[in-house]
């Protein structure tokens, strides 16, 4: 991604996103009108990015699917752009209202330029001169999260939670001093707290451990905005919008101190699909043309498992998204007919638990400790996948809180996570921003 520096050494930029919960009532958008009324007084400087209000984007879908069985491409993102251009609008209005110069700009209007794939669209520049010129005169600049504008002047947008790679985007092009992320819970956790009450909060993390707990299910932060801000070395504080607590800060992790390898968390995911093709001809070039056949169709793949062939025929196992299983079903019958494998099977009730942290898989015992806790409460592992930093199963989706807690327990203890937290670890350093 390319972006254009600001000139913003002389007076920091604070960049703050919040998400569609920050966002959901009138009341709460005055509540954020008020708290950047505050951060003003620390930071003259800020640039605000929104997300659309609530369950906006899900009502948006659900209208979509009541005209087409298949919303998808260019009327679907113009479609999906006009929720975040409503809370735009109300927080420009509610600081006005507090006597607070404020401008909503639109994608389009502060140059976030992306590609041309429509609902997956990346950004590659973003022309700051409008935005720069708003902070000089002395406004607040919020600015619509999930959405870009393509070379073709087409609306686009950057898929589900695209507006924290919007904030994280913005952050790096001006130079700003952190990226806040404002949610509905007060940090990174080592576990859902929904699932798992005990679950501790980290004051630190390392940029890599929270893009792997991100993409393993963790739903806090965008993994692409952690790539974004690692790549540039701008901090990300993720926070509450409902508190004027710190929450946990991500960044670069310069020095380690552990008595043993640390599992930061234990991630899971539910919306998922379990796609096995059977009876695959053991040929070169089978694989690569069916993960290509998905690339085409811009299905993003979780997980992929391929198992020893036998008698030449073997079986390719991946995982992906539940929304995505329907135009996969699509590509297994062409595959069928077209000999790239004999049959096929969907399966949408697996769910994916992954403990996640540095070196897991070059720690001996870690991953043992994991399938000795599934095996003692009886939860069978459909399939396992691993890399340095996660390890990962796929199991039945009835199983997975259960599943949480008690893997969660086992490297958490409740009596012991605060001497973990604070004694077995120390991630960087870094001056603190708000």
């Amino acid at each position: 991604m390319i972006v254009g520096q600001s000139d913003s050494a002389s007076v920091p930029i604070v960049v703050q996103k919040y998400g569609g919960t920050s966002v959901g009532t009138t009341d709460r958008i005055c509540a954020i009108a008020e708290r950047v009324g505050r951060c003003l007084k620390d930071s003259p400087r800020v640039v605000v990015v929104l997300s659309a209000m609530g369950k906006t984007t899900d009502q948006l879908v659900a209208l979509a699917h009541a005209v087409t069985h298949d919303p998808a491409g260019r009327e679907m993102d113009l479609l999906l752009a006009t929720g975040e251009q409503i809370s735009v609008s109300l927080l420009g209005l509610a600081l006005q209202d507090l006597g607070i110069p404020a401008v909503s700009l639109t994608a389009s209007q502060c140059g976030i330029r992306t590609d041309s794939a429509f609902n997956i669209a990346r950004i590659e520049s973003i022309d700051t001169r409008r935005i720069m010129q708003e902070l000089k005169a002395g406004r607040v600049v919020i600015v619509t999260g999930f959405q870009g504008i393509s070379h073709d002047h087409e609306i686009t947008t950057l898929g589900r939670g695209g507006s924290d790679i919007t904030g994280a985007a913005l952050a790096v092009a001006l130079g700003a001093q952190v990226c806040e992320i404002y949610t509905d819970v007060d940090g990174v956790f080592s576990a859902d707290p929904s699932i798992v009450p005990s679950a501790h909060m980290w004051p630190e993390i390392s940029y890599e451990e929270a893009i792997e707990m991100a993409s393993s299910g963790a739903k806090v932060l965008h993994p692409r905005a952690a790539e974004v801000c690692m790549a540039y070395q701008v901090p990300i504080h993720v926070r509450s919008s409902f508190k004027a607590t710190d929450g946990t800060w991500i960044r670069k992790g310069e020095e380690m101190v552990m008595e043993q390898a640390a599992v930061v968390g234990v991630s899971s995911e539910k919306e998922i699909a379990k796609v096995t093709l059977l009876d695959v001809p053991d040929s070169p070039g089978l694989a690569a043309r069916v993960f290509g056949d998905l690339a085409a169709e811009n299905l993003s793949v979780r997980l992929i498992i391929q198992s020893a062939s036998s008698d030449g025929r073997g079986r390719i196992t991946f995982v992906l998204d539940n929304a995505d299983s329907e135009p996969t079903a699509r590509l297994t019958e062409r595959w069928k007919r077209e000999k790239i494998c004999g049959d096929a099977v969907v399966e949408h009730d697996v769910a994916k638990i992954s403990i996640v942290g540095s070196r897991l898989v070059s720690t001996p015992g870690l991953a043992a400790r994991m399938f000795s806790v599934l095996a003692r409460e009886g939860i069978n592992i459909d399939c396992i996948s691993s890399s340095e930093m996660k390890i990962a199963c796929v199991i039945g989706a009835e199983h997975l809180d259960h599943a949480v807690r008690a893997v969660h327990n086992e490297f958490f203890p409740p009596s012991e996570k605060t001497a973990k937290a604070k004694g077995n670890r120390r991630i960087g350093h870094g001056a603190e921003a708000d």
